[in-house]
């Protein structure tokens, strides 16, 4: 990774670097699951600089970035509400989505440095939930979700392209 890890809100310039690791991302850990059409149709609908500039857009959403020696190398977002809210009974649930890290940057505490952020974050916005879904086959993730204290509330479907992923929804409360 190289040089002291920083963490900063996106901003709006910050777009195009958003989208690009998020596609790097998901195709290093994901790209082997799906059928090469599947894969493409989902990037082309969601990881696109289009999207992540209406996402800063929105006051619902808050993306924070981990930049070592200038470079982008992991991000986060929390959307509130959350999408997955009517899986539990808590009151303001909040999500977090797309935790990615650069894929050459994997251990080295950026993950972790965005999950304390985003715990922080759903403590200040009066959060009594954190809300995540997880790939059924993703055991890394589920383990340092466990780690937080994330558990098992929901069986969930996740679409990439046609194929519908079995994934976990997780929840963690404040």
């Amino acid at each position: 990774m190289g040089g002291r890890l920083t963490l900063r809100r996106a901003r709006s310039d910050d777009a195009a670097a958003l989208a690009a690791l998020a596609r790097d991302s998901f195709v290093a850990a994901f790209g082997h699951a799906y059928r090469p059409e599947d894969l493409a149709a989902f990037l082309a609908e969601y990881k696109t600089v289009e999207r992540y500039r209406q996402s800063l857009a929105r006051p619902d959403i808050h993306i924070q970035l981990a930049e070592a020696a200038g470079a982008l190398v992991g991000f986060c977002q929390i959307h509130l509400p959350s999408e997955f809210a009517a899986e539990s009974d808590a009151s303001r649930p909040v999500a977090l989505q797309q935790l990615y890290c650069a894929p050459e940057a994997t251990g080295q505490g950026i993950g972790g440095a965005l999950m304390d952020w985003a715990l922080a974050q759903a403590r200040a916005l009066a959060c009594d939930a954190v809300q995540l879904s997880v790939w059924s086959e993703n055991h890394a993730a589920q383990r340092f979700y466990a780690r937080y204290g994330f558990s098992k509330i929901a069986d969930i479907g996740f679409m990439v392209g046609s194929q519908c992923d079995k994934e976990f929804c997780l929840e963690l409360r404040l």
